[in-house]
């Protein structure tokens, strides 16, 4: 996704005494007395390296989670990667892994050449994708392209944030339109798990009675997902919920929709933000940003705290939970004041729905991204001098990938079970 831009005020304007400018002539002066602030680029040849050297990393530390999400080792063996790299035959050892990194990768660079298509079009300065890897879990945490230049008008961003999760959203369907149709047969599967063979593919009514809970991944299957299953899957071959890891292909593109999903959030300036921004106008799109905000963290945090929790939970949780929510919660109100009695508000409220439906929980890894949202990208928008409201196609385009989100999203996205 792009990241933020701060759009900060315009520069003072001319003396009015001087030359009167067009709106477009206003624009490109704007955008010169811009770039003479910026600090100077690196040589090029050095940032085409790091850009390269980053692509390479984090290719490598996706191939190694390919490898390790394979045998369903995601949390039991840290170091497997590690070890992959010193086996005598490391072609063979990684070549598993290229089936989920390979298409996995495609969908981000795609999505995040599409920011940068876009950016180009409209002569808005924009970076090649800085992708970050991760040498544990999923083997990145995606990719980000940087905005060098103002956007001066809604439709811009608008559009610069539509194209890129609208890119790889169709690559990601393709991606799971061939693994959907290209699934192996049971075969497989007992090559992961020979003691399934007896059962043939009833396997699910037999074997997971008897296991121990936490000792497997299972990726969550958001409604597109389930919806292409039905349609283009032979059902006698279709693994289990609790199997899917052992298919790389359909790891990516599960994983890949919950990215799309994830970037889509209508949330300050991810790119359902934009999408937002350019549907409503500044105003709506703000209080829309903030209620979801609000729900979102309401969700995170739900189940760490009931009148049930232990003394200790609340001895050494309760101060650093309260000021984390001060923290996210500063940042969508205007006065401290304000922070304090919507973060009580929220604890409250989980406190009382968790004590009265025991066992709800939500997903608090989250917490880590609604914190990085308040702090680093912003819960609002900025403004656009432009404000021009959307053409009508463009409005249907952008509830769509609202209903694209809707359909890709899924509030715990890795269980264990």
């Amino acid at each position: 996704m792009p990241s933020p831009t701060e759009n900060p005020p315009l520069l003072p304007l001319p003396d009015a005494s001087g030359p009167v400018l067009s709106s477009t002539a206003a624009a490109q002066d704007a955008k010169a007395a811009f770039r003479r602030y910026e600090r100077q680029p690196w040589p090029r040849p050095l940032r085409y390296a790091l850009h390269l050297g980053l692509f390479l990393l984090t290719a490598l530390t996706t191939t190694l989670a390919g490898v390790q999400l394979m045998r369903n080792q995601f949390l039991a063996d840290i170091w497997l990667p590690f070890e992959v790299l010193l086996q005598p035959r490391l072609w063979a050892a990684l070549k598993v892994g290229l089936w989920y990194s390979v298409p996995f990768l495609g969908v981000l660079t795609v999505h995040e050449f599409g920011h940068y298509f876009t950016a180009r079009y409209y002569r808005i300065r924009a970076t090649l994708p800085f992708f970050i890897p991760l040498p544990i879990g999923i083997g990145t945490f995606g990719a980000v392209i940087r905005i060098k230049d103002r956007i001066f008008s809604r439709q811009e961003f608008f559009d610069v944030g539509l194209a890129g999760p609208l890119a790889g959203f169709v690559v990601a369907v393709g991606v799971l339109a061939y693994g959907l149709t290209h699934l192996p047969p049971l075969e497989y599967l007992y090559g992961f798990h020979p003691e399934y063979r007896p059962f043939g593919s009833e396997y699910a009514q037999h074997v997971y009675q008897h296991l121990k809970p936490g000792n497997s991944l299972v990726l969550a299957q958001p409604l597109l997902f389930k919806w292409l299953a039905a349609w283009l899957a032979d059902p006698a071959r279709m693994p289990h919920p609790n199997e899917l890891v052992h298919y790389p292909v359909l790891v990516a593109g599960v994983l890949a929709l919950f990215f799309t999903a994830l970037n889509l959030l209508p949330i300050g300036q991810l790119d359902g933000g934009h999408i937002v921004y350019g549907l409503l106008g500044p105003r709506r799109a703000a209080r829309v940003s903030v209620g979801l905000f609000t729900a979102f963290i309401f969700y995170a945090g739900l189940g760490l705290f009931t009148l049930h929790s232990g003394a200790d939970m609340w001895l050494y949780g309760a101060v650093p939970y309260g000021l984390y929510l001060w923290l996210v919660f500063r940042r969508a109100v205007p006065t401290a004041r304000r922070a304090v009695l919507l973060a009580g508000a929220v604890w409250l409220g989980q406190i009382a729905l968790a004590s009265a439906i025991p066992g709800l929980m939500g997903m608090p890894g989250w917490l880590l991204f609604g914190l990085l949202l308040a702090r680093a990208t912003g819960i609002f928008h900025p403004v656009a001098p432009r404000e021009q409201p959307l053409s009508r196609g463009r409005q249907v385009l952008g509830w769509l990938m609202l209903l694209i989100f809707a359909l890709c999203f899924t509030p715990s996205p890795i269980l264990l079970s």
